[in-house]
This record gives C-alpha cells, sequence and structure tokens, in this order.
C-alpha cells in the first residue's frame, strides 16, 4: 500500500511537472478539482505516491488564471489543543493550507497530525455514498432510502422493546452544535443511553473535579503554563497526544526555570523534557499523592491559611494520609522515600505549582478517586484558583470538552443539569415543549430521570440476560456517529454485541472497524458523514475556550454534515417540528448559528450563555489581538475589547452584557465581572455529622454542624466580605438586590416557577437577570463556597487506593481490594468477583507483564481517519509492542520480529511487532491504541467496503484489555491490564 523509500527519488518530481502545465480560464469544480490532480480518479494514484514526491503539492496547486481563490479558518480536530488552520480554496476546492500564526494558541505550529488535516477531506479512503450490507456484501443506497430503512428498524424496534433498546453513541468530534443536537435527539427519541468518549477517557475527571470545586473541567489553560514555577504531570504524554501543548510547557520551563517533573511508568517523549523523572508501578497515583502529602503535613508545608478560607475537610483527609508512611508507600509504589519527599517539597515550595494529567490517571477502576487525589493534592498546597497553578488537564479529541458539556452523558442533560424532572423542565422551557409530551416518549419517569448505559458497557447490554439489565429489554440497535469500537475495551466481547445486534448504523466519513469486526452478513449501514472542515460551528478546547470553524469546502462525494442527518431522522421519526422548532432549516439544511443561539438560551449552569455567534466569529477574526500568556484582548479594542481569548466558560449572562469569559476558574484576585470566580457552592451551606468527642471523660456522640462556605475569602470587589450560597431571587430579595431586576427579567423568573418564584435560581431564570444583579455586586451566581477534600456522595468519599482488577501484585489485594459487587448504569460490575478470580487463578503467573497503552504522535483516536491519511499513514506502518530488553531477552524476542501478545480473558491475542526498548521497565510492556483492521492474527482489510479501507491496519489493543470499571463512571481499564508474550 505504501512506497519505500528508495523509489522516492525517481519519481520526486511528476507530480510538481504535471501541475506546472495547468492553464486555461475559469473552471467549474469538477473541472477543476480533473486538471488540479485532485479528481476522484487520480487520487489513488496520489495516494500511492512517496511523501517526499508530493512535497511540492502540500501547499497545494497553483490556482488557474481566474480562479476565484480564498482563505478560510477552521481548526485541527486531532487533540483538544485547539491549533487553528488557514485554509486556501479555490473554485470550491482546498488546495493549500497553512498554519495560523495569529492564533494564541498555536501561533504558526502544527504537529505532523495538524499539518496533514487537508487530506482528511481529500482522501480518496472517505465513504463516498450511503451502503448497507447484504449477504456479506456491501451495496449502495440513496440518503432517502437509507433513512427510510434505518427509520423503520429503529421504529420497529422502539415499538417491540421501548425507546431504551436503542444507542445513541455519539462523538467528540462533533462541533458543540451537533453534541447538542445528538443528545437533544436522544431525548426526543427517549433514552438517556447516550454517549460518547468522554466516558472512556474523561469522565473520571469530570466527576472527581466536579466533586471537589464545583466544575468538571480544566482550571487555566495551556497558555497560563508559561506562569508556573513548578510544573508536575502524572499521566500523560502531551509531547505525542498534543504535541503543541508542549511549546507552553516547555516555554514555562526555559523562559520561566520552572521544575519539570514527570511522574509515569513509561519514559515517553514527554518525560525526556523533564528535569525529573519518576518511574512508578501502573495504577499507584493515590498511594504517590499521600505519599507526598504525607511529607507536606508532616512537615508544615500546606498551604494552612488558603485551607482555613477555601476547603472542607481537611482533617479527614490528615487521618488517611497518616497511614501511607514512607515504607507502606515505597512497598505498593517502589518509589523511595528521598524522592517522595523531594518531589512533594518542590511541589509545595516552588509556586505557582500546577498539575497536570490525562488518561494515564483517568483509566482506571479508580479513575475518579485519582483525580480527586490530584485536587487534594492542588488544594492542600493552595495551588488552585491564580495564575500558573490549577489542574491543567488535557482532554483528547479536539471537542471533548465541549461535547461532554454539551450533554453526550449518560448522567446529565446538556451542561450538567442531570437528569432530574427540575432538569428537564428547565431544558422543555428552553425547547419550547410541553413536559407531559416528552415524558410520554420515555419507558417510565424512572428511567427517564435515571442514567443510561456508559459506552463502555453497551456490549453487556445487548448481551446479558434481559434480568440483569435495568431497563424494559436488552440493547438491540446501535445508531454511532463518530466513534471507533477499537477505543474501547473487551473487543472480543464487542465483536460479539455486534453480533447480536438487530441493527448497527455507522455515520462517519470512514467506515470505521464497526463493519469489520463481526461475522455479521446482514444488518450493518454505513452512513457517510463530512468532516469538520466541511461544515460550520464551535468547539470547546480543553482550556474551555469556544472557536467558531468556518465551512472551508462543501462536503465531498455525497457525505452530509451532522446537523441535517439528525434533521432527516427527527423528520423520520415525525418530531421534526418540535425537535426544530426554534432552529432555522432551509431546504433541509440546519442553521448552526441558531444552534448555538438555542444553546446560549439554555446554557446558564455552565456559563454558555455568552458566546454568540457574532461573539465567536469576531474573536476568530482578530485572534492577533489576544495575549499569548493572558489570552486577553486590550479592553479599548471596540471588536473584542477586554474578552479572554474564546470566551472560556462560564461566560455569564446574555451576549449583550459582555462577560469576558473565565481564563482561570474560581480566581478571587479578578473582579467576577472581570472573569473571576470562587469555588462553587454547590454542595449546601452546611453538612449535619455525628461525631465522637470526649465529654465529662466519656466518648460521646455528638452533632455537628460543618460550615461548607468560604471563611474571609472573597473576590475582588464583592460585596459580600464572605461566603455565600447559590443566588436565587428569594436570596436577592434578602438582599435587598431583587430591586435591580428588570420588569422584563422579572416576569420570565416569575413564569420559571409560578407557584414560587423565590425558588427560581441563577442556572434556571431564563432572563439572565438573576446572574446579571449578582454580578453587578460583584459576586460568583453560583456562590462562594469551600471545595471539599470529602466528597460524602462518592462510593469512596475519602480517595481510597484499591489495586487494578488483574493486579500483579495480588499480595496487595487482601489489604486493597477493589469495591463490592454493584449494579450500576443498569448493569452488575462484578469487579470484586473478578479481581478475587484473578488472584484465586494465579492469572499473574500466567500473565505476568503489565500491559499499559497509549498515543503515538502520529495516529489520533482510534485511528480512522489518520491511518487513512496518505501523509501520516507511511510514518508509522506497523502495530507494535514495547517490551523491556530483560523480558525480550527471556523470552528470546528480537527487536523488529513478530510476537504473539496474549491476554488475560478471553483466550485474546494479538500479533504484533516487537520495540524492543528501556522506555518500559521490566514486567510492562506497552502498546499504542490507534490501529484495526486485524484480529487475533486475521488480516480484515477485504470485509471493508472497496476502495474504503485504511492504507495502515493493525490490531487493536483492545483485544487484550481486560474487565475493570470505575464505580461512580463506567470509566474502562486498559492501563493496566496483564500480559504474556512470545516470539511469533
Amino acid at each position: 500500500m505504501l512506497i519505500k523509500r528508495s523509489e522516492r527519488q525517481v519519481r520526486r518530481g511528476k507530480v510538481a511537472t504535471d501541475l506546472a502545465k495547468q492553464s486555461g480560464d475559469n473552471l467549474d469544480r469538477r473541472s477543476f478539482l480533473r486538471r488540479s490532480g485532485l479528481a476522484a480518479g487520480s487520487l489513488a494514484a496520489l495516494g500511492s505516491l512517496p511523501l517526499a514526491g508530493i512535497r511540492q503539492v502540500e501547499a497545494g496547486p497553483p490556482p488557474p488564471p481566474g480562479a476565484t481563490v480564498t482563505t478560510r479558518k477552521n481548526f485541527c480536530t486531532h487533540c483538544s489543543v485547539g491549533c487553528s488552520v488557514i485554509a486556501e480554496v479555490a473554485n470550491g476546492v482546498w488546495i493549500g493550507q497553512e498554519p495560523d500564526y495569529d492564533s494564541p494558541i498555536n501561533r504558526g505550529s502544527h504537529c505532523c497530525k495538524g499539518a496533514a488535516v487537508r487530506d482528511d477531506v481529500l482522501s480518496d479512503r472517505r465513504l463516498r455514498y450511503p451502503q448497507k450490507l447484504v449477504d456479506g456484501q456491501w451495496k449502495r443506497l440513496s440518503w432517502d432510502q437509507a433513512i427510510d430503512e434505518i427509520g423503520d428498524k429503529l421504529l420497529e424496534i422502539r415499538q417491540k422493546s421501548g425507546p431504551d433498546s436503542v444507542y445513541w453513541l455519539g462523538s467528540a468530534k462533533f462541533t458543540n452544535e451537533a453534541a447538542y443536537l445528538n443528545r437533544k435527539l436522544a431525548a426526543f427519541w427517549g433514552t438517556n443511553n447516550s454517549d460518547h468518549q468522554a466516558r472512556i477517557c474523561h469522565s473520571t475527571t469530570v466527576t472527581g473535579v466536579a466533586n471537589t470545586w464545583g466544575y468538571g473541567a480544566m482550571t487555566n489553560s495551556y497558555n497560563d503554563i508559561r506562569n508556573s514555577k513548578t510544573i508536575l504531570l502524572m499521566g500523560g504524554n502531551p509531547a505525542e497526544a498534543h504535541p503543541v501543548s508542549l511549546q507552553h510547557i516547555l516555554e514555562g520551563k526555559e523562559l520561566n526555570r520552572a521544575n519539570f517533573i514527570v511522574v509515569d511508568p513509561r519514559m515517553t517523549r514527554t518525560a525526556a523534557h523533564a528535569t525529573e523523572y519518576v518511574r512508578v508501578r501502573p495504577g499507584v497515583h493515590i498511594p504517590t499523592i499521600y505519599g507526598m502529602l504525607w511529607h507536606i503535613f508532616e512537615n508544615g508545608w500546606e498551604d494552612k491559611q488558603f485551607i482555613q478560607q477555601r476547603v472542607y475537610g481537611i482533617e479527614d483527609i490528615r487521618k488517611e494520609v497518616a497511614k501511607w508512611t514512607p515504607d507502606e508507600v515505597e512497598r505498593v509504589t517502589g518509589l523511595p522515600e528521598a524522592q517522595v519527599k523531594h518531589i512533594a517539597k518542590v511541589f509545595s515550595h516552588e509556586k505557582p505549582a500546577t498539575l497536570i494529567w490525562a488518561m494515564g490517571q483517568t483509566q482506571f477502576s479508580t479513575g475518579t478517586a485519582n483525580v480527586r487525589a490530584s485536587c487534594i493534592l492542588l488544594l492542600a498546597t493552595g495551588n488552585v484558583g491564580h495564575a500558573g497553578g490549577g489542574a491543567n488537564i488535557f482532554r483528547g479529541h479536539t471537542n471533548v470538552q465541549g461535547a461532554t458539556d454539551l450533554g453526550l452523558d449518560v448522567t446529565t442533560l446538556p451542561l450538567y443539569y442531570g437528569l432530574s424532572e427540575e432538569a428537564w423542565q428547565h431544558w422543555c422551557r428552553v425547547w419550547e415543549i410541553d413536559i407531559d409530551w416528552m415524558r410520554s416518549r420515555f419507558a417510565d419517569k424512572t428511567l427517564m430521570e435515571s442514567p443510561g448505559i456508559p459506552s463502555t458497557r453497551w456490549f453487556d447490554a445487548t448481551l446479558l440476560p434481559r434480568d440483569q439489565v435495568s431497563q424494559p429489554d436488552t440493547v438491540q440497535a446501535m445508531f454511532i456517529m463518530g466513534h471507533g469500537v477499537n477505543t474501547i475495551t473487551r473487543m472480543p466481547e464487542a465483536k460479539r454485541g455486534i453480533e447480536k445486534l438487530e441493527l448497527l448504523v455507522v455515520c462517519d466519513p470512514y467506515p470505521t472497524a464497526w463493519s469489520v469486526l463481526s461475522e455479521r452478513k446482514d444488518g450493518i449501514y454505513l452512513l457517510p458523514a463530512c468532516t469538520s472542515f466541511e461544515m460550520d460551528g464551535s468547539r470547546t478546547a480543553s482550556n474551555r475556550s469556544l472557536q467558531w470553524g468556518e465551512k472551508i469546502v462543501d462536503p465531498v462525494f455525497e457525505s452530509k454534515n451532522d446537523y441535517d442527518t439528525m434533521y432527516m431522522l427527527a423528520h423520520k421519526f415525525g418530531f421534526a417540528d418540535k425537535m426544530f422548532k426554534n432552529i432555522k432549516v432551509e431546504n433541509g439544511s440546519v442553521s448552526a448559528e441558531d444552534i448555538l443561539r438555542e444553546i446560549n438560551r439554555g446554557g446558564w449552569s455552565t456559563g454558555y450563555c455568552g458566546q454568540s455567534p457574532e461573539r465567536l466569529k469576531a474573536h476568530m477574526k482578530n485572534q492577533s489581538k489576544f495575549d499569548l500568556v493572558t489570552l486577553r484582548a486590550p479592553k479599548d479594542d471596540p471588536e473584542v475589547g477586554g474578552d479572554y481569548y474564546g470566551l472560556p466558560w462560564p461566560c455569564w449572562g446574555t451576549p449583550e452584557i459582555r462577560h469576558p469569559g473565565s481564563s482561570i476558574l474560581y480566581n478571587t484576585n479578578l473582579p467576577v465581572k472581570e472573569g473571576g470566580g470562587t469555588f462553587r457552592a454547590r454542595f449546601g451551606v452546611e453538612r449535619v455529622v455525628k461525631r465522637k468527642v470526649m465529654e465529662n471523660g466519656r466518648e460521646v456522640e455528638k452533632e455537628e454542624h460543618d460550615n461548607l462556605l468560604s471563611e474571609g475569602s472573597y473576590s475582588v470587589g464583592s460585596e459580600i466580605k464572605d461566603g455565600y450560597p447559590e443566588f436565587t431571587l428569594g436570596v436577592l430579595k434578602w438582599l435587598g438586590w431583587d430591586k435591580d431586576l428588570t420588569a422584563s427579567e422579572m416576569k420570565i423568573i416569575r413564569k420559571v416557577n409560578e407557584g414560587n418564584p423565590d425558588t427560581v435560581s441563577w442556572s434556571l431564570d431564563l432572563s439572565g437577570g438573576i446572574q446579571r444583579v449578582a454580578i453587578e455586586h460583584g459576586c460568583s451566581p453560583y456562590g462562594n463556597g469551600k471545595a471539599r477534600m470529602v466528597a460524602w456522595n462518592l462510593p469512596d468519599p475519602i480517595p481510597v487506593h484499591r489495586e487494578v482488577i488483574y493486579t500483579s501484585r495480588p499480595d496487595l489485594v487482601g489489604k486493597y481490594p477493589t469495591l463490592p459487587d454493584a449494579r450500576q448504569f443498569r448493569v452488575p460490575n462484578i469487579g470484586f468477583t473478578v479481581q478475587k478470580s484473578a488472584v484465586d487463578r494465579a492469572i499473574v503467573k500466567q500473565f505476568p507483564l503489565i500491559l499499559s497503552s497509549g498515543r503515538l504522535v502520529e495516529y489520533e483516536g482510534g485511528g480512522e481517519e489518520t491511518r487513512s491519511n496518505k501523509w501520516l499513514a507511511e510514518l508509522k506502518q506497523d502495530m507494535y509492542v514495547e517490551i523491556n530488553p530483560a523480558d525480550a531477552a527471556e523470552r528470546g524476542i528480537k527487536d523488529g520480529g513478530w510476537v504473539w501478545v496474549t491476554g488475560a480473558e478471553s483466550n485474546s491475542r494479538t500479533r504484533v511487532k516487537a520495540f524492543v526498548t528501556e522506555r518500559v521497565g521490566k514486567g510492562v510492556a506497552w502498546m499504542p491504541y490507534h490501529f484495526a483492521g486485524w484480529y487475533e492474527g486475521a488480516d480484515l482489510r477485504s470485509k471493508y467496503p472497496k476502495g474504503s479501507d485504511p492504507i495502515v491496519l493493525g490490531e487493536s489493543v483492545n483485544t487484550l484489555t481486560t474487565y475493570g470499571y470505575d464505580a461512580a463512571t463506567g470509566m474502562q481499564e486498559p492501563k493496566a491490564a496483564l500480559c504474556q508474550i512470545q516470539a511469533a
């Protein structure tokens, strides 16, 4: 499939010579494609050219005389940094690409993935038209025929088994508008079985962080790392996963002379840049952090004033940390006392300090607890709520933050309102839909207000007996938009799940491994989606900044954008008039701007209310005016004056009040009106706790009322000089501030709750008046509370170390077992039983190597786009496993040789190449997770639709990964499975 490097010189100049011959008058799109060498028939030839041979056309052919040439701006789809892309378009054809030198995020830089995004549109591997599998052969359909057949089957399943038997799996590649629309579609269908990639990357971050200080997101920004004096990275590899972010990290390291400490089981390309590298056993984040805190508390290095004013639960944490003496930390983690003490001292003394993590911390059965421990370390050292500090959480896909915010999550409606009756009433008011009609769409009220099935467990909900799935029937159909099956653990079960489904629909620019993994001969439909470069819409980078991407070219072949596809489905289901009541649709084309305006009308809880399409477009137009470090524009600029780039949420109030956005969360050093804030008072004003105390010489139990509001800490300019609760109309009245509301605002507030308008809160008030008035008085609408070190609503209120399900240290399970079995998210979580069985069977003797996984700089996600990209495919052609030289020598394995990697479940195995390297320590193996198209040694290329097979195929590491789920989120555990490796 790929040209060998030795062939390059012979064919180097052919394309340039051919293109130089172009001439003629103004051309139509088809003629220009043909003459520029980009017609469908020529794409295959271009795909076979060597990389060096096509370098001269990477910037595109020169436009013909008379061609209309424009430049358009969008941004890279391959990680969460948000790098802008400048596209040169001639006669509707994307002919050239440059990084955006004005963007304050990438400042003229691209990684290899970003530099190659033009081929995501031009690739001849794209799906060209709708198809269905009939007797093992792919048959072409029209869009109308496909939607009719799919719709009829979905309605039949709904009638027979209920709405929850259809699973709507969305995408972190969606725009914000498409993510919101997809969640709205699931709601109108009548199910909460609606999820996306965040379930398998940062669902534990959202739950852990939100339950600590209020919102589940990155507190600062990539750019702000330039202000840090200490950068502690635990569980991430930005050099490969988010390469442009490394520029900001290295600027902080070099120019600010910052400490850069990397804690990771593997010596990554990021760790190579560190001032100190700490190698740990996979899955020991909590013992490592508690080991640091032991020294911090022992030596009095904690930030006592910060804790007293802004933190709840420190004494309970001290008791837990006291158990983690240096000897116990070394026994569990392998880290010597001197090293742990050193990094603890650096982190607590050389401030501001930031803690960075990604999936190396979240993808565990203890993922939520791991995240909470990281937050506790930041709180104990006072490293939250100011420049250079905070939790800089590096997310993966381009819009995994925005898609989560907009409700593609089985636990909530858009913007984290949850699933309570009050939440449904709010969104029905926004949608102008009768709440009783919405209730009628669901099987019952309980399911309407209950979390759905996580994407990690969809196949269990298909394969388990009906009585083990807490809904009327099992999952029988899946409609998938932009999600790879090879990114989910336990692929042998996923294969069986696909075979059990009555219907599988894959809507994607590429066919993906969903179409080839199973032995199905019928019942799979492929719908060609366009890429994000072929549609308008906004996306939210990891730092919470929104950017508006303009459509670069019209969708190629017969592909459609996500909005129009969902409109066709809603029309087929009979509720398009309701679902698009306030969203403009012309000739089947849906307005992205109108979708964002509807988000603005309902997004009060998270501050998605101020980022109108007009404001976001003004930011893209004026990127050069934003400061590289602060991300703020000059206050005197007429278009973007005083704004933070991308209006990072929360951006309070209506767009008209022009809140600048919040670059740094919980920053009391700025007025709320200027982007400052407090910790969110979302956990109430006090907590009633029963404690045993000594009284008259004997121990008695007394009920105590703990204060949950901050003490003597408040935002600059706040009229309330202490903690305060969330704002409601009643609170405004108590303060006498209700007189500041306008008559129209008061009218809307009363309409929200005519019976008791005093209970209407800042997040339910559709007028925005309560937010506006609170901010005018210098207060955060959501209150001023303490961050919680003790989250009493989580399975482990205080983070507790628990060994991974398939642990390499069975001797530790007795003291540190996983949580008991329980029914979670409508299905059983039997992690305790699986762990006990693995220990009883001494499974580690048969599978002695810890298997972890992660990203490559060349590919992204499930790899379906990037492995079909001719410029990237050449860079990494084989799936492989990293193995330590000592482990390789014991097994007679040579570098570059074929090996079998076998897993601890389902008799799973993969055939890959060996990479013998000291990147991994003895006893540890590592594999990238971007590959698919092989399964247990079998090449599946012939099963793809003709011409749509990826250029590079390989085994998926998730064929080998095993059982293990976080109790609070359903997060999978791919970072610490067990395996064995032998020469093939």
